[in-house]
């Protein structure tokens, strides 16, 4: 009855009293991730000290534009100049000046039209009613990026401030001037954000969470009893690998811009970038995780009891599973060489004899199945390949001996 009635509350909108443990347990979890970010940043370089520096340099610019504004010119109302500062600085310097164009051509677009607006209409009400429509159907022209919003409420902090006069605007735009030059420097030659660390990272992270999903799979497949509901959580763990490869090409993007106009600089003041993993490296693992989804497809169509294929007996299912956790451990072994930045080297010969014994026992299985039955064959043959292709691309190929 108890459990009715809090679900009925809940439907209905009306906090129940099973919220306020969730709402706890939300805040202790944002406070342990809030006090694990904080003991990163101290602890060394890396993505949280980034934010740090990043967030730092946003608020140094800042004052540094409301100093100069308030102090040097003379301006007692000095808001437009740490506004724009505060906001450019961005993730690299190329966008930084990006948003800085599209920024100031909002801003001109906004202070203009609204100036216009109150000479028409002659009063702010009007003007209002007459730009502020205006402005935000053209904030989504695309080549205002994200920053076209600052056209309309440039508008309304004109119109509200009443300071609509042509001295009045050409004062306004100096200050966006004056921010977005400041904003840029700070960002270009304090620190330039450079992004190469998070494509180590997280190519590292995709190794290692494919290296898990294989171990994953290859306990259940050591059990005896076949459990179909396995099959779904393989399915969820190779969607996690997608979302990591995402995460990756994000990563690569953001490195590649960021030593845009930077890379020169960087080299000439002896801060050249850190050594970050070729493209290839991107491909190859993009092929593995793949390989890993058609694997877990295959084992999903044999664990469904409504399909014809069937899974291989328990015997096979052994060897196989001990083939894969092989490669498994090579995949995270091979995520800790990345993230340490080390030099691919071939498996040890235990592995490779090892590798080379249970690929042929599951071989010899496939063979038997052929002569029986061919749905036991296409599964366990399409099972090999997979793992036959996984292996092909974690192992460095051995060089080729030269012709004579």
């Amino acid at each position: 009855m108890t459990h009715g009635t809090d679900a009925a509350r809940e439907e209905a909108g009306i906090p129940g009293r099973r919220s306020g443990p969730g709402s706890a347990g939300v805040v202790r979890r944002e406070a342990r991730a809030v006090r694990g970010a904080a003991l990163a940043a101290w602890r060394g370089p890396g993505r949280e000290r980034d934010l740090v520096i990043q967030s730092l340099k946003a608020a140094a610019a800042a004052l540094l534009a409301w100093l100069v504004a308030r102090n040097w010119l003379d301006d007692p109302m000095a808001l437009m100049a740490p506004w724009v500062a505060l906001v450019l600085v961005q993730a690299t310097v190329y966008s930084s000046l990006r948003q800085a164009a599209q920024q100031f051509t909002a801003i001109c677009a906004g202070a203009l039209f609204a100036s216009g607006a109150q000479a028409v209409t002659g009063n702010t009400t009007g003007a209002l009613a007459v730009c502020v429509p205006a402005l935000m159907l053209l904030a989504n022209w695309r080549r205002f990026g994200d920053q076209g919003v600052y056209a309309a409420t440039t508008a309304v902090f004109t119109l509200a401030t009443g300071s609509v006069s042509v001295p009045a605007v050409g004062h306004r735009l100096g200050q966006a001037a004056l921010g977005a030059v400041i904003g840029v420097a700070v960002n270009a030659f304090v620190l330039p954000p450079i992004h190469l660390r998070d494509v180590r990272a997280n190519l590292g992270a995709l190794a290692r969470e494919a290296g898990e999903v294989l171990h994953g799979i290859a306990a259940e497949l050591a059990r005896d009893d076949w459990d179909p509901q396995a099959a779904a959580s393989w399915s969820r763990a190779s969607d996690r690998l997608e979302h990591r490869l995402e995460a990756l090409r994000a990563a690569r993007g953001w490195s590649r811009e960021s030593l845009r106009l930077t890379h020169g600089a960087l080299r000439t003041l002896g801060r050249a970038p850190s050594h970050v993993p070729p493209e290839a490296e991107d491909q190859r693992w993009s092929r593995v995780t793949g390989h890993i989804r058609s694997l877990t497809r295959t084992l999903a169509v044999a664990a469904d009891d409504d399909r014809t294929p069937a899974p291989p007996d328990a015997l096979i299912r052994q060897t196989y599973a001990r083939l894969v956790e092989l490669i498994a451990d090579r995949c995270v072994a091979e995520g800790d060489r990345i993230l340490h930045g080390r030099a691919a080297q071939p498996p040890d010969r235990a592995t490779e004899e090892a590798m080379q014994e249970l690929h042929g026992r599951v071989q010899q299985a496939l063979r038997e199945h052929a002569g029986r039955e061919t749905a036991g064959t296409t599964v366990l043959g399409t099972l090999l390949l997979q793992a036959q292709n996984v292996w092909a691309e974690i192992v460095p190929a051995a060089p080729r001996e030269p012709r004579g």
